[in-house]
């Protein structure tokens, strides 16, 4: 909800003092809540940025509206994916599949890095950046995270198609 880093804690008041000792002094309730949550210097900027966030997603229509977007903007992609007979492939269980990070390979389970490569320089051209998969797994990953629109995965979802109609020969 900010920049990597900052953390908003909310604690039940019969939950402070009640650390164990090894519970570093930093991380004890009971520590924040006697110096008013200033026992280490704050990051404000980090704060300010989330207040802001904060701000954005009231403005949005809540929490219960941004989940339900977050569900429709996913379930376009995995829609996708599922019914490419297994052009894409997602190595996640369906019933741990992110909303937030859609991964997948292309070409079959097991990828083909020179799809994959096409996808990513194909999808640039159209203005959709940052789907190349993490360096250790490879593949594809589309984050979806609050501010995408549902538009803007739309147009990822029909490209998907689009690519998969004119390359699932080479698979």
């Amino acid at each position: 909800m900010g920049c990597a880093g900052v953390t908003a804690v909310i604690v039940r008041e019969d939950l402070v003092g009640t650390s164990i000792p090894e519970c570093p002094i930093i991380l004890d309730y009971k520590t924040q809540v006697g110096m008013n949550s200033l026992y280490n210097t704050p990051p404000v900027y980090s704060i300010y940025i989330m207040g802001l966030v904060f701000e954005w997603v009231k403005k949005q229509g809540g929490v219960k509206v941004m989940e339900e977007r977050s569900i429709k903007k996913s379930n376009l992609l995995y829609d996708v994916i599922d019914n490419s007979e297994n052009f894409y492939c997602c190595p996640v269980d369906v019933s741990a599949r992110s909303r937030m990070n859609i991964t997948y390979r292309i070409g079959g389970p097991g990828g083909n890095e020179e799809l994959e490569k096409k996808f990513v320089e194909e999808a640039k051209k159209q203005g959709m950046v940052s789907l190349k998969g993490h360096r250790s797994v490879g593949g594809i990953r589309a984050s979806l995270y609050n501010a995408t629109t549902i538009e803007e995965t739309m147009k990822l979802a029909e490209f998907m198609s689009e690519f998969k109609d004119r390359y699932f020969s080479l698979m």
